[in-house]
Protein backbone atom coordinates (compact mmCIF):
# COMPACT_ATOMS: atom_id res chain seq x y z
CA UNK A 1 0.00 0.00 0.00
CA UNK A 2 1.68 3.49 -0.76
CA UNK A 3 1.69 5.31 2.70
CA UNK A 4 2.48 9.02 3.10
CA UNK A 5 6.13 8.16 4.07
CA UNK A 6 6.95 6.08 0.93
CA UNK A 7 5.11 8.91 -1.25
CA UNK A 8 7.50 11.24 0.36
CA UNK A 9 10.31 9.22 -1.38
CA UNK A 10 9.07 10.34 -4.89
CA UNK A 11 10.09 13.68 -4.60
CA UNK A 12 13.20 13.25 -2.64
CA UNK A 13 14.59 11.03 -5.40
CA UNK A 14 13.75 13.90 -8.21
CA UNK A 15 16.56 14.98 -9.60
CA UNK A 16 15.04 18.36 -11.50
CA UNK A 17 14.65 20.77 -8.97
CA UNK A 18 11.65 22.38 -10.36
CA UNK A 19 9.80 18.92 -10.78
CA UNK A 20 11.00 18.20 -7.34
CA UNK A 21 8.94 21.25 -5.54
CA UNK A 22 6.15 20.10 -8.31
CA UNK A 23 5.89 16.65 -6.62
CA UNK A 24 6.32 17.88 -2.86
CA UNK A 25 3.21 20.13 -3.57
CA UNK A 26 1.25 17.04 -4.84
CA UNK A 27 1.66 15.09 -1.78
CA UNK A 28 -1.76 13.63 -0.70
CA UNK A 29 -1.88 14.12 3.08
CA UNK A 30 -5.03 12.08 2.98
CA UNK A 31 -2.81 8.34 2.27
CA UNK A 32 -2.40 6.63 5.50
CA UNK A 33 0.52 7.59 7.32
CA UNK A 34 2.60 3.74 7.66
CA UNK A 35 4.25 5.54 10.86
CA UNK A 36 5.67 1.78 11.98
CA UNK A 37 6.61 0.99 8.73
CA UNK A 38 10.79 0.95 8.08
CA UNK A 39 11.84 1.74 4.75
CA UNK A 40 14.79 0.90 3.37
CA UNK A 41 17.22 3.49 2.78
CA UNK A 42 18.31 4.55 -0.36
CA UNK A 43 21.84 3.60 -1.57
CA UNK A 44 22.81 7.29 -2.45
CA UNK A 45 21.45 11.00 -1.11
CA UNK A 46 18.54 12.81 -2.19
CA UNK A 47 17.98 13.73 -6.37
CA UNK A 48 20.27 16.20 -7.31
CA UNK A 49 20.63 17.84 -11.08
CA UNK A 50 24.25 18.39 -11.96
CA UNK A 51 23.76 22.73 -11.08
CA UNK A 52 24.22 24.31 -9.48
CA UNK A 53 28.10 22.86 -8.90
CA UNK A 54 28.34 22.35 -5.24
CA UNK A 55 31.73 24.16 -3.79
CA UNK A 56 32.99 24.94 -0.07
CA UNK A 57 31.36 28.08 1.53
CA UNK A 58 34.58 29.59 1.45
CA UNK A 59 34.88 29.44 -2.17
CA UNK A 60 31.50 31.59 -2.94
CA UNK A 61 32.08 35.34 -3.40
CA UNK A 62 29.85 37.96 -3.17
CA UNK A 63 28.98 40.59 -6.18
CA UNK A 64 27.81 44.26 -5.40
CA UNK A 65 24.27 44.25 -4.79
CA UNK A 66 24.12 47.14 -7.13
CA UNK A 67 24.47 44.81 -9.98
CA UNK A 68 21.65 42.55 -11.36
CA UNK A 69 23.82 39.84 -11.31
CA UNK A 70 24.93 40.27 -7.36
CA UNK A 71 21.39 40.51 -6.17
CA UNK A 72 20.19 37.48 -8.26
CA UNK A 73 23.12 35.47 -6.59
CA UNK A 74 21.73 36.31 -3.13
CA UNK A 75 18.73 35.43 -4.21
CA UNK A 76 20.05 31.86 -5.74
CA UNK A 77 21.47 31.47 -2.75
CA UNK A 78 18.52 31.51 -0.63
CA UNK A 79 16.55 29.67 -3.13
CA UNK A 80 19.48 26.99 -2.77
CA UNK A 81 18.67 26.81 0.94
CA UNK A 82 14.95 26.47 0.36
CA UNK A 83 15.55 23.44 -1.79
CA UNK A 84 17.54 21.78 0.50
CA UNK A 85 15.02 22.38 3.14
CA UNK A 86 12.46 20.29 1.07
CA UNK A 87 14.98 17.38 0.40
CA UNK A 88 15.37 17.36 4.41
CA UNK A 89 11.64 17.55 5.29
CA UNK A 90 11.13 14.97 3.37
CA UNK A 91 13.94 12.96 4.43
CA UNK A 92 12.56 13.03 8.02
CA UNK A 93 9.57 11.72 6.99
CA UNK A 94 10.28 8.80 5.16
CA UNK A 95 14.12 7.52 7.28
CA UNK A 96 12.86 7.70 10.80
CA UNK A 97 9.64 5.29 12.08
CA UNK A 98 8.11 4.89 14.91
CA UNK A 99 6.85 8.34 15.52
CA UNK A 100 3.11 9.95 16.00
CA UNK A 101 1.67 10.35 12.50
CA UNK A 102 1.38 14.22 13.12
CA UNK A 103 4.99 14.43 12.92
CA UNK A 104 4.64 13.17 9.37
CA UNK A 105 1.93 15.36 8.45
CA UNK A 106 3.82 18.35 10.26
CA UNK A 107 6.77 17.74 7.97
CA UNK A 108 5.13 17.30 5.04
CA UNK A 109 3.45 20.11 5.47
CA UNK A 110 6.66 22.07 5.98
CA UNK A 111 8.47 20.27 2.84
CA UNK A 112 5.38 21.76 1.41
CA UNK A 113 5.54 25.59 2.28
CA UNK A 114 9.77 25.19 1.29
CA UNK A 115 8.63 24.28 -2.31
CA UNK A 116 6.91 27.18 -2.37
CA UNK A 117 9.60 29.16 -1.03
CA UNK A 118 11.47 27.63 -3.81
CA UNK A 119 8.99 28.00 -6.51
CA UNK A 120 8.77 31.99 -5.60
CA UNK A 121 12.07 32.26 -5.77
CA UNK A 122 12.94 30.43 -8.77
CA UNK A 123 10.48 32.26 -10.76
CA UNK A 124 11.76 35.90 -9.22
CA UNK A 125 15.37 34.53 -10.61
CA UNK A 126 13.27 34.02 -13.95
CA UNK A 127 12.26 37.75 -13.76
CA UNK A 128 15.72 39.02 -12.63
CA UNK A 129 17.24 37.64 -16.38
CA UNK A 130 18.91 34.13 -14.79
CA UNK A 131 17.81 30.78 -13.02
CA UNK A 132 18.09 28.14 -10.02
CA UNK A 133 21.86 26.99 -11.57
CA UNK A 134 23.28 29.53 -13.10
CA UNK A 135 25.76 30.45 -9.71
CA UNK A 136 27.71 27.90 -7.50
CA UNK A 137 26.37 26.88 -4.11
CA UNK A 138 27.90 25.37 -0.89
CA UNK A 139 25.90 21.45 0.61
CA UNK A 140 27.03 22.40 4.15
CA UNK A 141 22.71 21.69 5.37
CA UNK A 142 22.59 18.67 3.47
CA UNK A 143 26.26 17.85 5.25
CA UNK A 144 24.55 18.17 8.78
CA UNK A 145 21.33 16.34 7.81
CA UNK A 146 23.85 13.11 6.49
CA UNK A 147 26.05 13.63 9.93
CA UNK A 148 22.62 12.88 11.65
CA UNK A 149 20.81 10.33 9.55
CA UNK A 150 21.32 7.73 12.72
CA UNK A 151 19.59 9.45 15.23
CA UNK A 152 16.00 11.44 15.33
CA UNK A 153 16.88 13.52 18.11
CA UNK A 154 19.96 14.79 16.87
CA UNK A 155 18.54 15.36 13.52
CA UNK A 156 15.12 17.51 15.10
CA UNK A 157 17.89 19.24 17.67
CA UNK A 158 20.02 20.55 15.21
CA UNK A 159 18.63 21.11 11.57
CA UNK A 160 15.32 22.82 11.90
CA UNK A 161 16.13 24.08 15.29
CA UNK A 162 19.93 25.48 15.16
CA UNK A 163 20.29 25.27 10.94
CA UNK A 164 17.11 26.64 10.07
CA UNK A 165 16.83 28.74 13.05
CA UNK A 166 19.71 30.55 12.46
CA UNK A 167 18.55 31.79 9.20
CA UNK A 168 15.34 33.63 11.15
CA UNK A 169 17.43 36.41 12.61
CA UNK A 170 19.47 36.32 9.54
CA UNK A 171 16.31 37.29 6.92
CA UNK A 172 15.76 40.80 8.19
CA UNK A 173 19.24 42.12 6.86
CA UNK A 174 18.81 39.92 3.91
CA UNK A 175 15.82 41.63 2.81
CA UNK A 176 16.84 45.02 3.70
CA UNK A 177 19.99 44.52 1.28
CA UNK A 178 17.25 43.53 -1.27
CA UNK A 179 15.13 46.42 -0.42
CA UNK A 180 17.45 49.04 -0.42
CA UNK A 181 18.70 48.29 -3.73
CA UNK A 182 15.01 48.31 -5.30
CA UNK A 183 14.43 44.86 -5.31
CA UNK A 184 10.88 45.12 -3.43
CA UNK A 185 9.67 41.77 -4.73
CA UNK A 186 12.43 39.58 -2.89
CA UNK A 187 11.61 41.60 -0.08
CA UNK A 188 7.89 40.36 0.06
CA UNK A 189 8.67 37.10 -0.30
CA UNK A 190 11.46 36.73 2.00
CA UNK A 191 7.98 38.28 4.24
CA UNK A 192 6.22 34.99 3.34
CA UNK A 193 9.46 33.23 3.84
CA UNK A 194 9.80 34.48 7.60
CA UNK A 195 6.38 33.79 7.91
CA UNK A 196 6.16 30.14 7.33
CA UNK A 197 9.64 29.68 8.55
CA UNK A 198 8.94 30.48 12.47
CA UNK A 199 6.19 27.84 12.37
CA UNK A 200 8.93 25.25 11.28
CA UNK A 201 11.17 25.99 14.17
CA UNK A 202 8.22 25.95 16.17
CA UNK A 203 7.79 22.53 15.40
CA UNK A 204 11.00 21.52 15.26
CA UNK A 205 10.94 22.72 19.13
CA UNK A 206 7.73 20.59 19.76
CA UNK A 207 9.10 17.39 18.70
CA UNK A 208 12.47 17.89 20.03
CA UNK A 209 10.49 18.23 23.50
CA UNK A 210 8.63 15.44 22.72
CA UNK A 211 11.80 13.14 22.09
CA UNK A 212 13.71 14.53 25.03
CA UNK A 213 10.48 13.15 27.27
CA UNK A 214 10.13 10.27 25.61
CA UNK A 215 14.10 9.25 26.08
CA UNK A 216 14.18 11.04 29.92
CA UNK A 217 16.44 13.59 28.73
CA UNK A 218 16.88 16.93 30.17
CA UNK A 219 16.20 19.17 26.89
CA UNK A 220 19.01 22.35 27.83
CA UNK A 221 21.55 19.71 28.58
CA UNK A 222 20.59 17.48 25.70
CA UNK A 223 20.81 20.55 23.38
CA UNK A 224 24.72 21.49 24.35
CA UNK A 225 25.60 17.92 24.03
CA UNK A 226 24.37 17.96 20.22
CA UNK A 227 26.08 20.78 19.42
CA UNK A 228 29.27 19.65 21.10
CA UNK A 229 28.80 16.30 19.42
CA UNK A 230 28.24 17.29 15.93
CA UNK A 231 29.96 20.36 16.03
CA UNK A 232 27.12 22.42 15.03
CA UNK A 233 26.98 26.50 15.16
CA UNK A 234 27.06 28.15 18.58
CA UNK A 235 23.19 30.20 18.74
CA UNK A 236 23.44 33.63 20.72
CA UNK A 237 22.76 32.49 24.56
CA UNK A 238 20.11 34.90 24.88
CA UNK A 239 18.14 33.15 21.84
CA UNK A 240 18.12 29.99 23.80
CA UNK A 241 14.98 28.87 25.83
CA UNK A 242 13.95 24.72 26.69
CA UNK A 243 17.30 23.87 24.98
CA UNK A 244 15.73 25.41 21.61
CA UNK A 245 17.62 28.55 19.52
CA UNK A 246 15.45 31.16 18.85
CA UNK A 247 12.61 30.67 22.16
CA UNK A 248 10.73 33.43 20.89
CA UNK A 249 8.91 30.78 18.84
Amino acid sequence: MNTLRTAALVPWAQTNPNLKAQATLALDLSLPVGASDTIQAPSSGPGRSDRPALVPHTQLKAKSMATPEGRAMLVHSIAHIELNAIDLALDVVWRFAGMPEAFYTDWVRIAQEEAKHFSLLRQHLLDLGFDYGDFPAHNTLWDMAERTQGDILARIGIVPRTMEARGLDASPGVKNKLVSVGDHRAGEILDIILEDEIGHVAAGNRWYRHLCKERGLDPVRTYAELIAQFDAPQTAPALQHDGASFGRV
